[in-house]
């Protein structure tokens, strides 16, 4: 099964959607033979790191990535593949997968939590400017992709409620991570300690992803500040790029707090490192105010680390009910309280749910399935006049 993937940018930094890619594409003893075309640079350095075929067709010059070799290469070369998944909203690439693919090649789209209406909420103004797009663009790309993939019901649910214009075939697939490498977790926890050596040796709680105002790393700060003097041993790292400039905000307010020494800025880890602070930490926390999913929360879970999260976070619900893990509103209250159920956690209390946590990851998150799941739609896909409803010229 030869399937493609299109992506904006397969830079590490722009979060979910790029790890999910790659994780998909690893799955090749499975039958899933993968390719990725991008709007990359091609000379861009993270790309010299990558084990599978990519077409890095950039770069460009604008944030909707309009292109004009996208077109020409998906037509030239969609009849090489069984499917195509279009990975995320927004962006020029799945216009251009419409042109090329409906009525030829089966597609599904990936909306990567795109669809939230906390973003039509959160952002009112910019909602309103999507209605431009979504009239005569992303409503048929959606409305005539072979399926629209969701990775949990939540998301499925709340999709439904951004436009009240719209028509897809949703489809749930299972979702989750790679398991840990298999190396010594010494070696993981050394490389974590060599990015970030002030938490050797230290208890510390783990936010690991974009420093970004959706994931509401404000509120753990400041909630933090309040929780720490009832555990004066526990330290915080906040682990990712800063995409917004906002570090040095939450840095200060971290300094007027009188916490600036029990919080730690590593920046963005990957690899080793990234597994050895998995492991290295007591639980990973994110309180965010959206997320679809959350591969780094499946991550922690493979580690068999507790996770602490925000009822937002798509599956923390389930998480929740198989006491892998805590879950709180996504507000200051409800972050402080996550963080003062963990401290008034026993020594005992918190190895079981860390057992737990493996057992969770086993039974719902291993990314294998997703790969698996893809497979079976394309190999049951067919184009047909009644699944597209209108075919672009």
């Amino acid at each position: 099964m030869r399937i493609l993937h299109i992506i904006a940018t397969l830079n590490p930094e722009a979060g979910g959607p790029v790890e999910s890619v790659r994780v998909l594409l690893s799955y090749g003893p499975i039958g899933y033979v993968g390719e990725v075309v991008t709007l990359d640079d091609p000379a861009a350095p993270f790309l010299k790191q990558t084990a599978y075929p990519v077409h890095a067709l950039g770069p460009v010059n604008t944030v909707y990535g309009f292109n004009t070799r996208l077109l020409p290469w998906l037509k030239e070369n969609r009849d090489r593949f069984d499917g195509v998944v279009v990975n995320g909203l927004w962006q020029y690439c799945g216009f251009a997968a419409w042109q090329a693919l409906a009525g030829n090649t089966p597609y599904v789209v990936f909306t990567h939590g795109m669809l939230d209406p906390y973003f039509k909420h959160a952002f009112p103004l910019k909602h309103l400017k999507k209605w431009l797009y979504w009239v005569p663009a992303e409503y048929r790309i959606l409305r005539d992709a072979y399926r629209v993939l969701f990775t949990s019901q939540a998301e499925k649910r709340l999709a439904e409620q951004s436009f009240w214009l719209h028509k897809w075939n949703p489809y749930v697939v299972p979702y989750g991570a790679n398991s840990p490498p298999e190396k010594p977790v010494d070696e993981l926890t050394q490389a974590f300690y060599e990015k970030c050596p002030q938490v050797r040796g230290k208890r510390f709680l783990l936010f690991l992803g974009r420093i970004h105002k959706k994931k509401g790393c404000d509120m753990l700060i400041q909630a933090f500040a309040k929780a720490a003097p009832t555990d004066p041993e526990l330290d915080l790292v906040m682990a990712g790029p800063d995409q917004q400039q906002w570090m040095s905000i939450l840095k200060r307010m971290a300094k007027e707090a009188g916490i600036e020494n029990r919080v730690h800025w590593p920046g963005m880890i990957t690899g080793d490192g990234k597994w050895g602070a998995f492991y290295a930490s007591e639980a990973f926390i994110l309180p965010s105010h959206q997320e679809n999913f959350g591969i780094a929360v499946a991550e922690a879970l493979g580690c068999g680390t507790p996770v602490l999260l925000a009822d937002k976070v798509n599956i923390a619900e389930d998480i929740a009910q198989d006491h892998a893990g805590l879950m709180e509103l996504d507000t200051p209250e409800g972050t402080l309280h996550l963080l003062e159920r963990w401290i008034a956690m026993s020594v005992e209390e918190r190895a079981a749910m860390a057992k737990r946590a493996r057992e969770c990851y086993q039974k719902r998150y291993d990314m294998r399935e997703n790969a698996k799941a893809i497979i079976r739609l394309f190999e049951s896909a067919t184009v047909t006049g009644e699944e597209h409803l209108s075919t672009p010229k």
